[in-house]
């Protein structure tokens, strides 16, 4: 029962998870708003497009909510060998620049970034600490929980 109730004042004791509902709620609004102003051809690709925006927001969550697994998986990639560390180098720094700067999402990835790692670093400040996998999943369902909900609104 206490544990129910420590989960229930959760959101009054981390503040941060509620910026984050509201920062994933005004992007879903944003992305929905982008959608339905596009072309006729835009309209028939939504449901792809939406996806697409669903799946960055899911790697963004990963990435801020695990980054020490991530980045010792890479580091232990990239230990392998001196030109399996310049593919790998490159390979991100191509790709993640042209997608960053050609698809005009900087903004939102430094926003929604920017809120899962104060959320996360709220959490810390409370002593919730669960396991990185179940936070990960935690953080990314209520991202796309708010994501979904400011779609239901521009609707």
């Amino acid at each position: 029962m206490k544990d129910v109730f420590r989960l229930m004042m959760l959101p009054i004791q981390a503040p941060m998870l509620l910026v984050l509902m509201g920062v994933s709620t005004y992007l879903g609004m944003h992305w929905s708003q982008a959608l339905e102003s596009g072309s006729s051809q835009v309209q028939e690709l939504t449901t792809l497009i939406w996806s697409a925006e669903c799946l960055q927001a899911l790697l963004i969550v990963f990435i801020c909510t695990m980054p020490d697994l991530v980045i010792r998986q890479v580091s232990m990639l990239m230990a392998a060998s001196r030109v399996v560390s310049l593919v790998v180098t490159l390979l991100l720094v191509t790709i993640g620049g042209l997608y960053l700067l050609h698809l005009n999402v900087l903004a939102n990835v430094l926003i929604l970034g920017s809120a899962v790692l104060l959320a996360r670093l709220d959490l810390l400040r409370v002593r919730v600490v669960p396991p990185p996998l179940v936070l990960a999943g935690v953080l990314t369902l209520l991202v796309l929980g708010g994501a979904n909900f400011g779609r239901m609104l521009v609707r």
